[in-house]
């Protein structure tokens, strides 16, 4: 899995990323550097059919090499899902690892923490150390879930008294700027302090505040909740005619009622968020061939809560297995670990109380354990098995070495732009354009082989379940307008289809206010793939004029080298995908009050000769409005390419919108990254296809090891999507387990293990593309063809 979240920046501050995807497109055989006539594709709209990983590199800029004189080395990536380990590594260098699925441990720190007995409810519940048959609901989640009330209700009863205060948090302040402006939320701040001076005035001789509200009723469900909690119930929420959100002091009798309860007396013998050790609830999450927001949407449903109560510091890959940090706001341990009764392939555990969650970026990287099948180095072929083992051997220890001291090109990877037949940056320079119907097209594009599959049983095609239900349901969108058809068709997984349809099923027209309706992580998405594209093809355009050469006019991070230059002190921030970004200024609309700014610089000539910076120091930006290009001819290139049809004709100084969401700051990226020096390979023989080299944490939890034991799939299947997951686990496209001939059972293969740690936003598959020479595949499932 390859994970994402970036390097820091110049100019002002800097933000990470993260994600991953399979996708197709023609092929091009023609170099993409200089020439940006051959760039012209990338912004259309091909489709992806199976196909060469090298031909999909090369159409978003991933084309050079830094050591270009080596044998390639063959192998396949992600045979099977478990062949791709990634545990989140955390700020202070603990790699995350699932070790306990039950809440006793949560109930344990409150119970040391604060010196007061934990409830019995979150002390017993103990939960069963299995995970469960698929990733997707069933009807057992009612009897799982039992009568818990939900989150909102919880922090009703948890809400400690009514004390008077004379100011918004900045939690909550900032909550509140997700939702308004700011000049919104200084009017309401200021009306609720109207208020605390005067509890006994009328709401009449107290003005009103109106703002622009949403149509999406999940949403503004939680802004009411949000506004009733933030304000103890001070200040009243309606929407009127108009669809305008009018805020304003509710009657003086009705001021003490709702959310404040008297301080210990919501709920007899339970302790309060405070004494639990805080309000955010910290658990790991391990899932199996699965998106970090699939998971998460899951369980939301189930605690029916919604998104915003969960954060994570980046998303990770879903043909993988990860684990990761979650946390969330106001929810009981017992409740959550309750629900590994019904997760599928996925599973959650080691549960803490903290006073304050998780944020985008609080993470130092991430530990990969990559097992690749059939390794082969070119022109061995006519080695012994002895010495071709030898051979692997001596080029991984060498490759390894270079990775660490040489480092590799700084790629956003394949992930980034999308696995369906239109690539993410495709929609995000359309939205860039204010082409917002042609944003919205894009998404909803399919594959006519996903179509013919799901309408003709007989089909030779090898489509997947969920891919064919996602085309049925479009074209049924697409011909008859139906919005319930469409949306009992399409998997609930496919977020960004599923809110497009409903929106435009309500005001047709009305583009924005559908693409706005997508999860903000998600439409935040496609911006950024634009920003990775140009970024991709600018590192190969600066790599081919300069090499490892530092020169006048490259920039560096000012904060980064306080030792040789003052520079302001900044905080690190990272977008949706963990990626550093650079903020705006505080007069901007895309201003957020807690960012910090980084800077970058260009170097003079002499200082580009001095030696004290090496090509590691080098960062690019990404295009924004508020960081520096660099004075030299790879500046010049952004200004050219950018203006080109292929560029999307845009001005990368001006990436200004109306829109906050699509305003681009910009952000800058390291040119080069390098593995950590903690490194380790072996490499194994084997006849079998379905050996399993690496126990995942689960087979540790269930006492496995790696190896012959570990091979047995975590549950049987009992449906075509389970019987997917475990086909995909076991490298099968057809949801049967393989058999290999018995001529073929004596010829020894060779598998290798990879394990090394990588920063925040740095690609594992681009580590592997260099150490490989291009050599490394992913292997694709024949059922996913039909994307």
């Amino acid at each position: 899995m390859d994970h994402s979240s970036d390097d820091a920046r110049p100019l002002k501050r800097a933000k990470l990323a993260s994600a991953q995807a399979d996708g197709s497109v023609d092929d091009h055989t023609s170099g993409l550097g200089t020439n940006q006539t051959n760039l012209g594709s990338t912004l259309k709209m091909p489709v992806n059919l199976p196909g060469d990983g090298a031909s999909k590199e090369l159409e978003v800029g991933i084309i050079t090499f830094i050591d270009d004189a080596r044998d390639k080395f063959q192998a396949i990536l992600k045979k099977r899902y478990t062949d791709f380990l990634v545990n989140e590594i955390l700020p202070d260098g603990q790699v995350v690892h699932l070790q306990s699925m039950n809440a006793r441990e949560a109930a344990k720190q409150a119970s040391n923490d604060d010196g007061v007995r934990a409830n019995d409810q979150a002390g017993q519940v103990q939960v069963q150390e299995s995970i469960p048959h698929s990733a997707h609901e069933n009807d057992t989640t009612a009897e799982a879930l039992g009568n818990d009330k939900g989150p909102s209700s919880d922090a009703a009863l948890e809400r400690k008294g009514d004390a008077q205060r004379s100011e918004v948090s900045d939690n909550d302040r900032a909550k509140l700027v997700e939702y308004f402006s700011e000049e919104t939320v200084q009017q309401l701040t200021s009306l609720y302090d109207l208020i605390l001076r005067d509890p006994e005035k009328k709401a009449r001789d107290l003005p009103a505040v109106r703002t622009p509200f949403t149509t999406d009723r999940s949403i503004r469900t939680q802004i009411h909740q949000d506004i009733r909690r933030i304000f103890d119930s001070k200040i009243e929420s309606s929407t009127d005619k108009d669809g305008v959100l009018v805020l304003r002091a509710a009657t003086p009798s009705n001021r003490n009622r709702g959310w404040p309860k008297p301080a210990g007396k919501a709920r007899p013998g339970v302790l309060s968020w405070m004494d639990r050790g805080g309000e955010y609830l910290h658990f790991t999450l391990y899932k199996e061939n699965k998106d970090t927001l699939e998971a998460i949407s899951f369980i939301t449903k189930q605690l029916k809560t919604t998104n915003r109560t969960f954060q994570f510091a980046g998303t990770k890959d879903r043909r993988a297995v990860t684990v990761q940090r979650v946390s969330a706001y106001r929810i009981e341990a017992h409740r959550l670990a309750g629900l590994n009764r019904v997760l599928r392939y996925a599973a959650v555990g080691d549960f803490t109380y903290q006073k304050k969650g998780l944020e985008l970026g609080d993470l130092s990287g991430n530990e990969f354990v990559v097992t690749l099948r059939d390794c082969a180095i070119d022109g061995t072929a006519k080695l012994t098995a002895s010495e071709k083992l030898s051979s692997a051997r001596s080029y991984l220890s060498q490759s390894l070495q270079k990775l660490r001291e040489k480092g590799f090109l700084n790629y956003y990877g394949l992930q980034r732009f999308g696995t369906f037949s239109t690539r993410t940056d495709v929609v995000g320079v359309k939205i860039l354009q204010g082409d917002f119907q042609g944003a919205c097209d894009a998404i909803l594009q399919f594959s006519p082989i996903a179509l013919d599959a799901a309408k003709d049983p007989e089909s030779s095609a090898l489509v997947g379940q969920d891919d064919k239900n996602r085309a049925e349901g479009i074209n049924i969108w697409r011909t008859t307008g139906k919005v319930p058809e469409a949306l009992e068709k399409i998997p609930r997984k496919f977020s960004a289809e599923t809110a497009l349809i409903r929106h435009l099923g309500r005001q047709r027209q009305d583009f924005l206010g559908a693409l706005l309706s997508i999860q903000r992580n998600l439409r935040l998405m496609y911006v950024h793939a634009y920003q990775s594209l140009v970024w991709n093809l600018a590192v190969g355009e600066r790599w081919t004029l300069y090499g490892h050469a530092v020169v006048e006019g490259d920039l560096v991070l000012v904060n980064e080298h306080k030792e040789k230059e003052a520079g302001q002190e900044v905080v690190e921030s990272v977008d949706a995908d963990g990626e550093i970004v650079v903020q705006p200024s505080a007069d901007d609309r895309a201003y957020d009050p807690d960012d910090i700014y980084e800077r970058a610089r260009a170097l003079t000539a002499e200082e580009a000769a001095s030696g004290q910076y090496s090509i590691f120091d080098v960062v690019l930006p990404l295009p924004g409005f508020d960081v520096i290009y660099p004075p030299n001819a790879t500046g010049q290139w952004y200004q050219t390419f950018m203006a080109s049809e292929a560029g999307g004709r845009l001005d990368p100084h001006n990436m200004r919108r109306k829109q906050r969401d699509f305003s681009l700051s910009g952000g800058y990226r390291k040119i080069l990254a390098r593995i950590g020096a903690d490194y380790d390979f072996q490499v194994h023989e084997y006849t079998n296809d379905d050996m399993q080299f690496v126990a995942t944490d689960m087979d540790k939890l269930k006492g496995k090891r790696g190896g012959e034991e570990a091979k047995e799939k975590l549950q049987p299947a009992s449906s075509e999507e389970t019987a997917e997951a475990s086909a995909d686990r076991d490298g099968d496209g057809d949801g049967t387990a393989v058999s290999e001939p018995a001529s073929e059972l004596e010829q020894k293969k060779l598998a290798a293990v990879l394990k090394f740690q990588l920063g925040a936003s740095q690609y594992a598959t681009m580590a592997l593309r260099e150490l490989s020479r291009g050599g490394i595949q992913a292997y694709k499932p024949e059922f996913m063809g039909g994307r």
